[in-house]
C-alpha cells in the first residue's frame, strides 16, 4: 500500500474506469449535448434518439467516441491515481487523530486536488468532442476534427471552457468520492452484518457499484449547470457565461438535460467504482472505502 507500484495500479484502473465507461455511454452524452445546445430540435431523451437516427443512422450513436476514450482515459488516470496520493497526503499532514475526525474534509480536499489536475488532461478532447457531436458537418472524429479545431480556434481555444469545466467537475468529483466513501462506509456499518474483511470479494464489489450509483444521482446534480456551460462555450464560437446564462436562464442551466443526465451519471459513477474495485482486487489490493484514512507514519 502507498508504494509507487499502488500509485501506478491506481492510474491504470482509473484509466480503464474512466475511459471505458464513457465511450460506453457516448450515445447518451451525444443526445444529452445535442439537447443542451438545440432543445428546441432535441425535445426529449426519446425525440432526440429518434431525429439522431433519421439523421445519421445507428453510427451516428457513437460519433465523437476516440476523442471521448481518450480524453476521459487520461482523466481518469489523474482523477483516480491522485486522490490516492493526496487522499494519504492530506492524511499524514493532518495525523491520525484529525484524520480519522475530519476524514469527510480529507475525502474533499484530496480530490478536489486531483480533479483540479485530471482536467487539464481533459480539457483539449472535451472541447473536440463537444464541437463533433453537436455542430454536423464540422468533422467525422479525432483525426479531422482536432486539426479543424486548432485552424479555428487556436490552441488556447482547447482550453476556453477549462474554468467551467472545472466548476463542472470539481463540485462532482467530490461529491463522488466523499459520498461514495460515507455511503459504503455506512453500508458496512449498518447494512452488512459481516466485517468488510470477512466479505467476500464480490459482496465488496458490489457495495462499489450500488455506492458509486447512489454517489452519482448526487454528482449529477451538484454538476449540472456547469455542465449546461462547458457544452454552451465549446459549441459557440466566442461566446461567453454571460452569454449562455442569458440565452438559457438560470432554471434552463439547472435542469435542461438533467433528468438523461441523472440516469447517465449514475450508471457511469457505480460502473466506474466496479470497474476500478475490480481492478484493485485483481491485482491484490483491497477495494475502497469502508475505514478510516490510513495513519499517519511515525516516524
Amino acid at each position: 500500500m502507498y508504494s509507487p507500484a499502488f500509485y501506478a495500479a491506481c492510474t491504470a484502473g482509473g484509466t480503464l474506469s474512466c475511459g471505458l465507461t464513457h465511450t460506453a455511454v457516448t450515445p447518451l452524452d451525444l443526445v444529452k449535448c445535442n439537447m443542451q445546445i438545440d432543445p428546441a430540435k432535441y425535445k426529449s431523451i426519446t425525440s432526440g434518439f429518434g431525429v439522431l437516427l433519421k439523421e445519421q443512422g445507428l453510427k451516428g450513436f457513437f460519433r465523437g467516441w476516440v476523442p471521448t476514450l481518450f480524453g476521459y482515459s487520461a482523466q481518469g488516470a489523474c482523477k483516480f491515481g491522485f486522490y490516492e496520493f493526496f487522499k494519504k497526503y492530506y492524511s499524514d499532514i493532518a495525523g491520525p487523530e484529525y484524520a480519522a475526525k475530519y476524514k469527510t474534509l480529507i475525502y474533499l480536499a484530496g480530490s478536489a486536488s486531483a480533479e483540479l489536475i485530471a482536467d487539464v488532461a481533459l480539457c483539449p478532447m472535451e472541447a473536440v468532442k463537444v464541437r463533433v457531436q453537436t455542430q454536423p458537418g464540422f468533422a467525422r472524429g479525432l483525426g479531422d476534427g482536432l486539426p479543424k479545431f486548432l485552424k479555428s480556434d487556436g490552441v488556447s481555444g482547447l482550453y476556453k471552457g477549462l474554468v467551467p469545466l472545472w466548476g463542472r467537475q470539481i463540485p462532482y468529483t467530490m461529491m463522488k468520492f466523499a459520498s461514495f466513501e460515507t455511503i459504503v462506509e455506512m453500508l458496512y456499518k449498518y447494512a452488512i452484518p459481516t466485517p468488510k474483511e470477512q466479505c467476500s470479494k464480490s459482496l465488496q464489489l458490489g457495495v462499489s457499484f450500488a455506492g458509486g450509483y447512489v454517489a452519482g444521482v448526487f454528482c449529477a446534480v451538484v454538476s449540472h449547470p456547469a455542465d449546461n456551460l462547458v457544452s454552451f462555450l465549446n459549441n459557440a464560437k466566442g461566446a461567453s457565461v454571460g452569454d449562455a446564462v442569458k440565452k438559457m436562464g438560470l432554471w434552463g442551466l439547472c435542469t435542461r438535460g438533467l433528468p438523461l443526465r441523472i440516469v447517465m451519471i449514475g450508471t457511469l459513477t457505480g460502473a466506474q467504482w466496479g470497474i476500478y474495485d475490480a481492478f484493485k482486487v485483481f491485482v491484490g489490493l483491497p477495494t475502497t472505502g469502508g475505514a478510516a484514512p490510513p495513519p499517519a507514519e511515525k516516524a
